[in-house]
């Protein structure tokens, strides 16, 4: 019944415009990009020094509220798609964090989209406590930070399943009404259900969110969310939005076709993700012949009124979620040449991914061995490190970004395309080209009034001259970034970006120790397996000292260390053994006549397990931090250093190559000492006299004095 009388709201929502849930807040900008797995600081931070300036849109936010902790997993990102409360307590940061993120992405121009997890709580089988420290029991359906009981989850009659979860996409009632991958389902039907959901995205619209990407829609009844959209409240005034205006919805839609659920249900309730888009411009990008049509409306595709278009997102990128000929990060020229033509095209509201590297599927962001999240580095040429693509910072994506703005409301003319060269215009605004192998030159029709325009990809390095009939020689030169693009009012020069700007707050700097003898603590957090251990191995780098060889004694690039004792704990016979005869931080390995624990010889110098928590085994009170922070005490030549620096790599025994990976360490160190790297390295520095904390294969460093 209740899908009969959702046909009937469907034609009335439709004939409505959805209420306004389908238009973004967003000042004529025209793109929103995914910072998947980004802290809210980090995200703050981009927002004011890249985002704003690049003429972004907004920002869609991996899902806030509080999450399960799945160690077991390690860490993986799809704990964050498992809700166990509406607390915003996520990996991510706090409620205090997020405030402080939405508030200052606002403050120039970016708005703040949710991902918002409401299909669902946690899986079955699913204990507490969650990240924010709330209990719960998934198996007893009890999540009492909501609170949700039993009687909030869809009754089990209504799934026709025989064993309540979906295993037939074909029926619209089991895609809806079971439990998705084990997921529990909440009861949509129930307006205390509708209430709480409400009530979570009521309270994220105050703070001041512009939007929401509802997750795993296609699992909801279309007359469940309008009744949960509709209890929802305007727009904050004091985020600086417009009175009266709604929140932007878009909803997690996956139809490419051949089954009963399609986006047209959706229309009255926002926006759909369009997910057939993505294929066609990987099938677009292998073959130019097919870019033409990449808008399908023979296949079901939504009207681009109604559509969020995607080249790739977090799902497809890992082989879920309608995956399978799509372009990701991984085809550097192919995606951005399929992300470049997407921000060039008229179809849909445009979302760029940003993603992280991974090994797996499953893998967390950077950070996530230890159940934390790395910040984000960015490099002297505006690049991310640290194991962050961030593909929305590569050249010819953020001038595409750039195009889009300026061509707004203009349909596709000139169209033009011969072999693998591609070129179109967007009404009088903007002219763009593209060459797969990166070499053509043609006199076009561009339909732009006559003057000389400056080639955004370049960086406006190539000026172009439309003559007064419109046309002008077209020429791409460049292999790498084969794309060519002018517009009307469009400079070339970028946004302003200092791309050197720390991610995190530097701390009130102290001097380098340059002479003498000086007690140097390290501690590199590691979450390990049993039958692991931990060394460092360093000095200086041979790429940036002369004179370096392969015998520590005699190496200019070891550095003279002295390792102290922890403590008479039984907890430190390991360290203690391996200390002995240790005399050099260098980058071989253990030394000859260096001690070995029980046969096992030393992999460098030895660090030791520690904890914060006192009265544990391993704690150490120099350790303020937590679990898993391997240490080592010693004291060294600060004479030996380059200007006070050292560099360190850790090497982690029993785990196939031990080597961290490189290191692109932040430019400037927090903490009370602070201090900025004195050159470039692919290790983590380090500086002599002082307590220096680093995270394993991370980017991040701490430096402060020592009591």
């Amino acid at each position: 019944m209740r899908d009969l009388c959702w046909a009937a709201l469907v034609v009335v929502a439709v004939v409505g415009g959805a209420r306004g849930y389908d238009q973004p807040s967003c000042d004529g900008r025209q793109t929103i990009v995914h910072l998947f797995e980004w802290k809210w600081a980090d995200i703050a931070a981009e927002c004011e020094r890249f985002l704003g300036p690049a003429g972004f849109c907004g920002v869609q936010v991996s899902p806030p509220m509080e999450h399960i902790v799945s160690a077991g997993d390690g860490y993986p990102w799809w704990q964050r798609y498992q809700p166990v409360s509406y607390k915003l307590e996520s990996r991510s940061g706090n409620e205090e964090q997020f405030t402080d993120m939405v508030q200052r992405c606002n403050a120039v121009g970016v708005r703040i989209i949710v991902d918002a997890v409401v299909n669902h709580m946690t899986g079955l089988g699913r204990v507490g406590p969650g990240s924010g420290g709330t209990d719960f029991n998934a198996d007893n359906l009890d999540f009492p930070g909501v609170p949700f009981s039993s009687m909030d989850f869809t009754p089990k009659d209504q799934c026709p399943s025989s064993n309540g979860m979906i295993n037939n996409y074909n029926d619209p009632n089991e895609v809806r009404n079971c439990y998705l991958v084990g997921l529990t389902d909440l009861y949509g039907a129930k307006d205390y259900v509708r209430e709480k959901i409400a009530e979570y995205f009521n309270h994220l619209i105050d703070i001041g969110v512009m939007g929401f990407r509802v997750d795993a829609a296609k699992h909801m009844w279309p007359g469940d969310l309008e009744a949960i959209q509709g209890l929802t409240k305007d727009l904050s005034t004091a985020a600086g939005f417009p009175s009266g205006r709604r929140p932007f919805f878009f909803h997690e839609v996956i139809d490419q076709g051949g089954e009963p659920i399609t986006v047209q249900e959706y229309f009255g309730v926002g926006r759909t993700t369009e997910f057939r888009f993505g294929k066609k411009i990987a099938w677009g990008i292998n073959s130019f012949d097919q870019l033409g049509g990449v808008y399908d409306p023979g296949w079901g595709m939504a009207p681009s009124e109604k559509a969020v278009v995607f080249v790739d997102n977090h799902d497809n990128q890992r082989g879920h979620g309608g995956a399978g000929d799509i372009l990701t990060h991984k085809q550097p020229k192919e995606y951005t040449m399929g992300v470049c033509f997407s921000l060039a095209h008229d179809y849909g509201f445009m979302r760029i991914m940003s993603s992280y590297y991974f090994d797996n599927s499953d893998q967390g962001p950077p950070g996530s061995s230890y159940g934390g999240t790395d910040d984000v580095p960015i490099n002297g040429d505006g690049t991310c490190g640290g194991g962050w693509v961030c593909e929305h910072r590569w050249n010819a994506i953020t001038q595409m970004v750039k195009f889009r703005n300026a061509v707004a409301g203009t349909q596709i003319a000139n169209w033009f395309q011969e072999g693998d060269n591609v070129a179109f215009s967007r009404g009088d605004k903007g002219f763009f080209a593209m060459s797969k192998y990166g070499s053509f030159d043609r006199t076009l029709q561009t339909g732009m009034p006559a003057g000389t325009y400056c080639e955004l990809i370049s960086g406006c390095a190539n000026q172009v001259t439309v003559n007064g009939d419109g046309t002008a020689q077209i020429s791409i030169h460049n292999s790498d970034e084969p794309i060519f693009a002018i517009c009307v009012g469009c400079d070339g020069n970028g946004p302003t970006v200092d791309p050197n700007q720390p991610t995190t707050t530097p701390g009130p700097t102290q001097p380098p120790i340059t002479s003498g003898a000086h007690r140097t603590v390290v501690f590199v957090h590691k979450q390990t397996n049993p039958g692991q251990d931990l060394f460092i191995r360093g000095g200086i780098d041979s790429a940036h000292r002369p004179g370096c060889t392969e015998n520590a004694d005699a190496d200019a690039c070891a550095i003279d260390i002295a390792v102290s004792s922890l403590g008479a704990d039984a907890h430190y016979a390991k360290y203690d053994a391996w200390r002995v005869g240790d005399t050099k931080l260098d980058w071989y390995g253990g030394q000859g006549g260096q001690g070995s624990y029980m046969g096992q010889a030393a992999s460098g110098s030895p660090l030791a397990w520690t904890t914060s928590q006192v009265g544990g085994a391993g704690h150490q009170d120099l350790n303020t931090f937590g679990e898993h922070y391997w240490m080592i005490d010693m004291e060294m030549d600060c004479g030996q250093t380059e200007g006070g620096w050292f560099e360190l790599k850790a090497f982690l025994t029993n785990a196939g190559s031990g080597w961290e990976a490189d290191i692109n360490q932040v430019s400037s160190c927090k903490g009370s000492a602070g201090g900025s790297k004195p050159y470039a390295s692919n290790n983590h520095m380090g500086k002599c006299g002082f307590l220096n904390v680093f995270e394993f294969s991370g980017s991040s460093c701490q430096i402060d004095v020592l009591p």
